[in-house]
């Protein structure tokens, strides 16, 4: 009888709410585009703290190399959770309420001395999928040449994509009202 083996999940993307699925699930995008495996949860801050740092602390163990925590509003979770772990955290910022994410980002990005959480741009959960590869990529003492070699076409066709956009030079009349 053959021994069915754990699929071990190199990324854990978690957020305090389903209501933060709509932003996250751009950082699943982004691994599944560079073939990265991953897992999903929620786990809260506040309402699940107990679990939260089980979950933390026991993520090394599971082979998880990278956590991704989204967060809105008070945006405890990445915070808490670099706090129990030994793995790099990125946040994410979700936007939500009157600040649209601008406190979550202030709460994410000043973490004390000695509990760093990596922080993207407000609701660019893809961009957390991204540094999250790029960390499993260079990091170990053997580089990851897969992860680098599909990073590596990746950015290859953002350079194809942007030089493809040719925008030229506005017409005379355009020119004119700008220096008015």
């Amino acid at each position: 009888m053959k021994k069915k083996s754990k699929k071990i999940h190199r990324v854990s993307i978690i957020m305090g709410s389903d209501s933060d699925l709509p932003v996250m699930k751009a950082a699943a995008e982004a691994l599944e585009e560079l073939e990265i495996s991953f897992e999903m949860h929620i786990i809260s801050a506040h309402r699940t703290p107990v679990e939260m740092a089980k979950f933390a602390e026991s993520a090394r163990k599971r082979g998880v190399q990278v956590i991704i925590a989204g967060a809105g509003g008070a945006a405890h979770l990445p915070g808490m959770v670099a706090a129990h772990t030994e793995l790099p955290v990125i946040g994410v910022p979700v936007p939500i309420g009157h600040l649209q994410g601008q406190d979550a980002l202030l709460s994410i990005v000043q973490m004390p001395r000695g509990v760093p959480v990596a922080t993207v741009a407000i609701g660019n959960a893809f961009n957390a999928g991204i540094l999250a590869a790029q960390i499993i990529g260079a990091g170990g003492k053997k580089p990851d040449e897969k992860v680098l070699d599909l990073l590596l076409k990746y950015k290859q066709g953002l350079r194809k994509m942007v030089l493809s956009k040719k925008i030229g030079r506005p017409a005379k009349s355009e020119r004119k009202k700008r220096t008015r």
